[in-house]
C-alpha cells in the first residue's frame, strides 16, 4: 500500500484510493490534511468527480452542490462546488452558483465519504455532515457516482 500523499493519489485509481482511505489511521490522514499538501489532495478528489459521474443515474438532476471542507490552516475552510446538469457533472473550487444543497465537513470525514469508507446518512445523524438545502438531494448524491466499494 501507499503513502497518503498527492502523489500517491494522482497515480492510483478509485479502488485502491478505497483501500488506501480505509487502512490510514484517522489521526494520519488529518494530519495529512492539515497541512500545505491539503489543496492537493482535495483538487485530485474533486478533479475525478466528473469521471466517476453517472449520467445514466442521474436523469433530469439539476443541482449545485457546495461542499464545504474544514479544518484547513488556522481553521480555513475549502469549498468546491459540483454542477450537474444536462447529464453532465463539472467541478470548481471557485463557488459562483447559488447551492441547492451545502454540506459541511472534516477533512476526514469528506475522504471517508467520497472514498465508499463512510455510510454518509450515518455521518449525518451523527451530525459529522451537516447539510442544508435540498436533503433529498443529499440523499442520493451517492447512487450519481462510482463510489468504489473497499
Amino acid at each position: 500500500m501507499t503513502d497518503f500523499s498527492p502523489e500517491s493519489l494522482s497515480s492510483i485509481g478509485p479502488k485502491e484510493f478505497s483501500q488506501l482511505v480505509k487502512s490510514t489511521p484517522d489521526s494520519k490522514i488529518a494530519e495529512v490534511m492539515s497541512s500545505d499538501v491539503r489543496t492537493k489532495i482535495l483538487d485530485e478528489v474533486f478533479n475525478r468527480m466528473p469521471t466517476l459521474f453517472r449520467a445514466d443515474r442521474a436523469g433530469t438532476t439539476s443541482a449545485v452542490i457546495h461542499w464545504i471542507i474544514t479544518g484547513g490552516a488556522n481553521g480555513a475552510s475549502d469549498t468546491y462546488e459540483t454542477v450537474i446538469e444536462n447529464g453532465a457533472c463539472t467541478v470548481t473550487n471557485q463557488p459562483v452558483r447559488e447551492p441547492k444543497l451545502a454540506m459541511t465537513m472534516d477533512a476526514v470525514t469528506f475522504l471517508k465519504t467520497v472514498s465508499g469508507d463512510g455510510n454518509p446518512m450515518m455521518l449525518f445523524m451523527t451530525g459529522k455532515i451537516k447539510a442544508k438545502g435540498d436533503l433529498s438531494l443529499a440523499a442520493s448524491i451517492a447512487k450519481l457516482f462510482d463510489i468504489p466499494k473497499a
